[in-house]
């Protein structure tokens, strides 16, 4: 409950007063005329005029608005499609500022024909018994002592994952719960996060959404959720008490239990498009309240500029539609305390007239908010259109997902390319990142996402199989940079399925011991599988969900996982807060870092640039933290971390002074776990590196 705080025409949506009653907004530029359609139990529809209208928002109080009250709006003007006017008062349409969403997107023949329900031609049939509505919201919360774990971005550790997909098949959770907010903040989901040592989730989209209509013809469903059409709503189907507004209560119980468990909360938001499509699309809200301000259009308004690949996208550069956006990133910040979003295609929000512009409206607004310049900002940094691509060219405050080393970590490991760009990945990108006042934590490493092959589908198959998706196997990416090492898809062959573990280990391994924030996608941690779906984004099912009856080899690979991240969470040699600059720490000391050839010595320059090279010692050295009682430097242990993608056994010679008198090993991926050994191997002995391996040494000085 907000009080009686509203000016009429401000706050925008439905706010509830303490006496029953509310106000209602709606901004419609253009507008002749809107009316608020309220639904009994029944489905039986009043229509009330908003007779005030200011600064181009039409309002209206009323005194009996109860919580829970289904509503839409009609909104009448001009039909022009040709212009991009597309005012229907036929279509009911969702408050763009709804707090909670009920009912599903539904095909009706006489609606939504063979060219959906907008071509050019207006269509008179009503579209209220097919479209979802939205709900009023008591939106209080007894939030208690809640508050952020505030962990810095350095010390961060993201776990990508679904709502829907890490719970649906967990044991130890209720039925009922199973596949919701509920579910996910269950304690033997939050026990699994914890003890794998991540320290922020990050869920797929959460904003109210729905499914396309060829999903729906082909009797399939929208699994990821990213066709955004409530962006202050909760996703209504994964509450389990209910979509007349228990799905609010509900996620926000969610975010104080993570909270509780030391775990920040990231949202996935994709403001770059709506559900609503092309011009064949379902006028649902945005198209049906000011077509021609909400989105970018062409052709002198006739159809939608697309940059998403999803049929439309919003322009976020007028001042409504950033509006829009920025009041939905702080309602998610200061009423449901997430901590953090990760901007789909984010290039897209950043276009103003059709070009990306970094200094433009979207990106001045966040970098001068006093709420989101203090919250996780994380790009995808790229979209579909011209000049999309804008890895490394996002401003300060922004991190950003950095396919660069996805692809290069990839490759090395697969062993298609040597090391020539390995070192700067490993080391925090700094030829992306080091500009303009950036640190390390700006890449967010990731191996595989939602989007793409599992770890374990990288390692057994060589082509997608997408064929369930019913689209011919012709959607999902075909630059998968996976090797399946001789069969595809699983196997019976001992030696290729522990070879294809190893290598599972070697990419996590990688991974965590990156400098740069780490990013697991959810499952990996334990080998899921797809079965070689490369784009499950319809496949609300078993491909998708969490399999939790796992074999020894998956318990295994959790638990390396688990201490691969204590050792990187024990040691800020993992954790840079600086690119490193190749200077010694102190005088005499070894160099902050240190890259080493399999003779002991420093790579050569012609190292780094023969196709044939496949190892290389990456040396850390500890970070000083003051002086003991002595006047000696007090530092963090320092390590030696070798990588070999060769298909055939390295000998590697230890390297002495400055950087190491014996070296211990304490990770090694071909035992299926990490290890600490007590055996010491002098500098200057060797070591002999397994094929395709990742070792791990303490070195002591």
């Amino acid at each position: 409950m907000t009080g009686d705080r509203s000016t009429g025409w401000d706050p925008l949506g439905v706010t509830p007063d303490r006496h029953g009653g509310a106000n209602v907004a709606l901004w419609a530029q253009g507008a002749s005329a809107v009316h608020l359609c309220l639904f009994d139990e029944m489905g039986r529809e009043e229509r009330i005029p908003l007779n005030e209208r200011v600064f181009n928002v039409f309002h209206r109080r009323l005194t009996d608005l109860p919580a829970g009250t289904r509503y839409g709006f009609r909104v009448d003007g001009e039909w022009n499609p040709a212009i991009g006017r597309r005012w229907n008062p036929s279509k009911l349409l969702l408050d763009p500022y709804a707090k909670a969403i009920d009912g599903a997107f539904q095909l009706d023949p006489a609606v939504y024909g063979h060219v959906g329900s907008d071509d050019l031609i207006l269509n008179p049939v009503d579209s209220a018994p097919f479209v979802p509505r939205s709900v009023v919201v008591d939106d209080w919360f007894d939030w208690g002592d809640d508050a952020s774990p505030g962990t810095a971005w350095g010390d961060t550790v993201i776990y990508e994952t679904h709502v829907r997909g890490i719970t649906k098949l967990h044991p130890s959770i209720p039925e009922h719960e199973r596949g919701t907010y509920a579910g996910l903040c269950h304690p033997a989901v939050l026990e699994h996060l914890t003890t794998l040592g991540v320290t922020a989730v990050e869920l797929l989209p959460v904003h109210h959404f729905l499914d396309e209509v060829h999903l729906l013809r082909d009797g399939l469903t929208n699994y990821w959720g990213y066709n955004s059409i409530g962006y202050f709503a909760p996703h209504a189907a994964y509450s389990s008490t209910g979509s007349r507004g228990g799905q609010v209560s509900e996620f926000k119980r969610m975010v104080k239990a993570m909270h509780a468990a030391g775990l920040e909360v990231i949202l996935d938001v994709v403001y770059n498009h709506t559900a609503e499509g092309n011009q064949f699309g379902p006028t649902l809200s945005f198209r049906g309240i000011d077509n021609d301000d909400y989105y970018h259009l062409r052709d002198g308004g006739r159809f939608y500029a697309d940059y998403t690949g999803c049929g439309n996208t919003l322009d976020v550069s007028k001042p409504h539609v950033l509006q829009v956006v920025m009041d939905s990133l702080r309602y998610w910040v200061e009423e449901m305390h997430v901590d953090g979003f990760r901007f789909d295609l984010a290039s897209a929000l950043a276009r103003s007239f059709h070009d990306v512009n970094m200094l433009g409206n979207f990106m001045t607004t966040i970098q001068q908010d006093p709420v989101l310049r203090r919250v996780k900002l994380i790009a995808e940094p790229w979209d579909v259109g011209p000049g999309g691509y804008q890895v490394g060219e996002f401003p300060p405050l922004w991190t950003e997902w950095n396919d660069k080393y996805r692809d290069n970590i990839r490759d090395f490991w697969r062993g298609a390319t040597g090391i020539g760009e390995l070192g700067w990945r490993l080391s925090g990108s700094a030829d992306l990142y080091a500009s303009e006042g950036r640190r390390p934590f700006a890449s967010i490493n990731f191996v595989t996402a939602h989007d793409g092959f599992t770890m374990r589908d990288l390692v057994s198959y060589d082509r997608k199989h997408n064929d369930a998706n019913l689209e011919g196997n012709r959607d999902g990416t075909d630059n998968n940079r996976s090797f399946n090492y001789g069969v595809e898809g699983d196997t019976d062959d001992t030696a290729i399925t522990l070879l294809r573990q190893r290598q599972m280990r070697n990419l996590l391994g990688t991974l965590l011991l990156s400098t740069g924030v780490p990013m697991i996608s959810g499952g990996d941690e334990f080998g899921r599988t797809q079965d070689g779906n490369n784009n499950a984004y319809c496949q609300d099912n078993e491909i998708s969900w969490y399999h939790w009856d796992w074999e020894s080899w998956q318990s295994d690979l959790k638990v390396f996982a688990s201490e691969v991240l204590h050792l990187r969470r024990l040691h800020s040699a993992f954790r840079q807060r600086y690119f490193f600059d190749g200077k010694p720490l102190h005088a005499g000391g070894p160099k902050d870092l240190a890259w080493i050839g399999p003779d002991g010595r420093e790579v050569a320059e012609a190292g780094w640039h023969s196709a044939d090279s496949r190892t290389l010692g990456m040396f850390l050295a500890g970070e000083s933290h003051g002086l003991d009682d002595n006047g000696r430097p007090i530092r963090d242990e320092s390590f030696l971390v070798l990588l070999h993608s060769g298909t055939t056994p390295m000998s590697f010679t230890l390297p002495g002074a400055p950087y190491g008198r014996a070296y211990r090993l304490i990770i090694d991926t071909t035992t299926g776990q990490a290890i600490e050994s007590d055996e010491e191997v002098a500098a200057g002995g060797a070591v002999t590196l397994p094929p395709r391996s990742l070792l791990t040494f303490h070195a002591l000085r």
